[in-house]
């Protein structure tokens, strides 16, 4: 596929339009950063992107979507549940396979946590527990990331790795960030959102902060 056209985006809540209508084209290989002050709509556009792409996406919600009482292994294997059959996922319940949990521990190293990977998802700081939605989302390995915010609760230096990382790992992406410096960094395209419509769309290469910070 060259890439994705969402046209006539809309949301609304108590009846108060959030979202749109907007339209626009994301193409294979970009890495889009979305940006803008907080309630213009970011989050809205990418649970919008995501029931659009059905299925073909790797998402890292906000709120993580992690169940706590299961340890740091099966949070990162569901990103696969619907790639097996019922009963391979029941048995991965209860004794996973080894191919498995090699895989997921060689993700959980490369994000600095390897030593959780039995640990209930509850116990985690909220740093370790983005990091266990980024595992997940990396071991969905949909060639297409949607994440909100997927950086906000990590340090600056791996936030920096990890977001390198999502950029080496997806051949295209489409991820709110609230810092600007790192989206111009990590991103080829910024598209600015704001009151729900897109208020900038431009290559990353041609923008600099102070262009940016006008959306907040």
């Amino acid at each position: 596929m060259s890439g994705y056209d969402f046209n006539g985006l809309t949301a609304s809540f108590d009846g108060e339009r959030v979202i749109g209508p907007l339209s626009f084209s994301v193409q294979k290989g970009e890495h889009v950063g979305l940006v803008g002050k907080s309630g213009a709509g970011k989050s809205t556009l990418i649970r919008l992107l995501y029931d659009r792409l059905d299925g073909e996406a790797s998402l890292i919600p906000q709120n993580l979507g992690l169940v706590n009482a299961l340890p740091v292994f099966h949070n990162v294997f569901m990103g696969q549940l619907d790639q097996h059959p019922s009963w391979y996922n029941t048995v991965t319940l209860v004794r996973p396979f080894r191919r498995d949990k090699d895989a997921v521990r060689t993700l959980l190293r490369e994000l600095g946590i390897p030593e959780k990977l039995w640990v209930p998802t509850a116990a985690l700081s909220g740093g370790q527990r983005q990091r266990v939605a980024i595992a997940r989302a990396i071991y969905r390995q949909a060639p297409t990331l949607l994440a909100d915010e997927p950086i906000s609760a990590l340090d600056g230096p791996m936030a920096w790795q990890v977001m390198a990382m999502l950029t080496q790992q997806f051949a295209t992406s489409i991820v709110a960030l609230h810092d600007v410096e790192m989206a111009l960094a990590h991103c080829s395209r910024i598209i600015g959102i704001q009151d729900g419509q897109i208020a900038l769309d431009a290559p990353a290469s041609q923008l600099t902060t102070a262009d940016i910070s006008e959306l907040y």
